[in-house]
C-alpha cells in the first residue's frame, strides 16, 4: 500500500492552464502562481479576479499545512498534507498517511481514515523527518482555523521527541477576515465553487485551499505578519 506522495512541480511539464499535471483535477491553477504576466481567477469570491504581476511584486513564500487526527488526542495525527509556494509559486506537495499511537479512532466518519488504513503506515516521526527538509528557507507555515494545526504539530514533535519547528504560524481564516471581511470563513465558504472544488478533511486538499486564500490576499495587497506563537493550545476542530 502507498501511504503517500512528495511532489516536486516545478520540475514537471505544466499544462496550459499553468498547474502541476497531478493537482488539475483539483483546481484549474493555483491562484497567485504566475501565468506569463498575469495572476488569474483566485478562485475566492471579492478578491481581485486578475493582476499584473511584475519583477518588484513576487509573491510570499510560506508552507500551507494541514492535519487529520485520529480522535481528540492532539498527538494523533494520521494524515498530514503539505503544499510549498516560494515566490508566490508552488513548488512542491506532500500527502501522507501516518500511524497514531492508538488504533482508537473517533473521527472516521469526518476524512474517511480508519485504523486498517494506517495500522502499517510511518509513524509521525518518520514522517516529519521526510517533510523538515523541505521546509528549508521557509520560516512560515499556513493553515485553514491554524490553532488546531499548531496544536497538533506542537504535540506530535514533544511524543515523537522531534525538535520544534520554531517557525511562525498564520492562519488563512484570519487572513480571509481582515482582507475580505468573509464570514463564514469554513474552506467550504470562502473558496467558489465550483471552479474550485474541495475534498475537505482531505489534508492536501486542504493544504492547497490555504495556500490559495493566501496567494489571493498577496495579490490585494496582503503581506506576512510577524505570525503566531507555535505553542498555544489548541481548540476543538472546526
Amino acid at each position: 500500500m502507498q501511504y503517500g506522495t512528495i511532489q516536486n512541480h516545478s520540475t514537471r511539464p505544466r499544462p496550459e492552464s499553468g498547474l502541476a499535471p497531478d493537482l488539475a483535477p483539483f483546481v484549474p491553477h493555483l491562484p497567485g502562481e504566475p501565468i506569463g504576466n498575469r495572476v488569474e481567477d483566485p478562485g475566492v469570491p471579492g478578491a481581485s479576479p486578475s493582476r499584473t504581476a511584475g519583477p518588484e511584486s513576487a509573491g510570499p513564500t510560506f508552507a500551507a499545512i494541514d492535519f487529520e487526527t485520529a480522535n481528540y488526542g492532539r498527538d494523533s495525527a494520521c494524515s498530514v498534507g503539505v503544499v510549498i509556494v516560494r515566490d508566490g509559486s508552488l513548488v512542491q506537495s506532500v500527502h501522507r498517511l501516518i500511524r497514531p499511537p492508538s488504533s482508537r479512532f473517533a473521527f472516521t466518519w469526518l476524512h474517511g481514515i480508519d485504523w486498517e488504513q494506517v495500522a502499517d503506515a510511518p509513524p509521525f516521526g518518520t514522517v516529519w523527518e521526510e517533510i523538515e527538509p523541505l521546509l528549508e528557507g521557509v520560516d512560515l507555515l499556513a493553515a485553514h482555523n491554524a490553532k488546531f494545526d499548531r496544536g497538533v504539530l506542537a504535540a506530535c514533535v514533544r511524543r515523537h521527541g522531534r525538535p520544534d519547528p520554531g517557525r511562525r504560524f498564520v492562519c488563512s481564516m484570519g487572513v480571509a477576515r481582515k482582507v475580505w471581511n468573509f464570514y463564514p470563513t469554513t474552506l467550504s465558504a470562502v473558496l467558489r465553487p465550483p471552479r474550485h472544488p474541495l475534498n475537505h478533511h482531505d489534508a492536501l486538499s486542504d493544504a492547497e485551499a490555504c495556500a490559495r486564500i493566501l496567494l489571493a490576499a498577496s495579490a490585494d495587497g496582503w503581506r506576512p505578519p510577524g505570525g503566531e506563537a507555535r505553542t498555544q493550545p489548541a481548540p476543538d476542530r472546526a
